[in-house]
């Protein structure tokens, strides 16, 4: 039976593994190597990037792949268009797993943006305190908006100098839940938190601590990509999976 290509680095991806693991259906995750120690998989498991649609393209051949699946992060944006294109171009089925997105209810004070520039810009002019819930690799678009504190929480303790020169690092793994993500807010006194639109359970408990304390949120929306065939839920996945596999 030819294999199938996970593209990961979500709880859902990890979850996925764990159920093809599970009833004997080979697979492979693939992570782009930007966490230093990714959770132990039930399948193996292959780290870095693929070179490029072409690069992925000749991963597909030559790895036998019959289909690819993407539950990658909903801002993983260049993985997600490369899957695209190259399994266009190899004619292989592809499936993308995805979280729907979160939707503000009532109590929530959100400001929604396009983009993380349009983030940064939407701070206010006087300096105050900002919970910057959007991960490492993006700090940059804050650079600029320097006057703010921020509160950063990482996977992985940062090598080297940080973008933002008035920042306070936590070091944590979600999932997290909403009373340990207020004492979080309380404790370093957060005005404002920015988000990215990520959805799913894993990291909603933010948003929930935010409404109980009456903070706003700047809500990143996702990212434009290509058409393709999405499943929201894991049952929808796998039933695709059966399918595809005509079993």
């Amino acid at each position: 039976m030819r294999k199938t290509l996970i593209l990961g680095g979500t709880t859902e991806a990890s979850r996925l593994a764990a159920a093809m693991a599970d009833a004997g259906l080979p697979a492979v995750l693939s992570y782009a190597g930007c966490t230093r120690s990714p959770r132990g998989q039930p399948v193996p498991v292959r780290t870095g990037g693929f070179g490029g649609i072409g690069g992925l393209a000749r991963y597909l051949r030559e790895a036998g792949i019959a289909r690819v699946i993407d539950a990658t992060h909903p801002f993983a944006a260049e993985i997600s268009r490369n899957a695209v294109a190259a399994c266009t171009m190899t004619d292989t089925p592809l499936l993308a797993f995805e979280r729907p997105p979160w939707r503000a209810g009532a109590g929530d004070d959100w400001r929604e943006v396009p983009d993380l520039a349009a983030a940064a810009a939407a701070l206010p002019p006087q300096p105050t305190r900002v919970f910057l819930a959007i991960g490492r690799q993006h700090l940059d678009a804050f650079r600029g908006r320097a006057q703010h504190h921020y509160l950063l929480r990482l996977v992985d303790p940062p090598e080297g100098a940080l973008p933002l020169p008035d920042c306070t690092v936590e070091v944590a793994r979600g999932p997290f839940d909403t009373a340990a993500d207020r004492a979080l807010l309380m404790r370093h006194r957060i005005n404002l938190v920015v988000a990215k639109n990520a959805g799913g359970e894993g990291a909603r408990a933010k948003l929930a601590a935010a409404r109980a304390l009456g903070l706003p949120v700047i809500m990143v929306a996702r990212p434009a990509l290509p058409a393709r065939r999405v499943a929201g839920t894991l049952a929808d996945v796998l039933g695709w999976l059966h399918a595809d596999l005509g079993v």
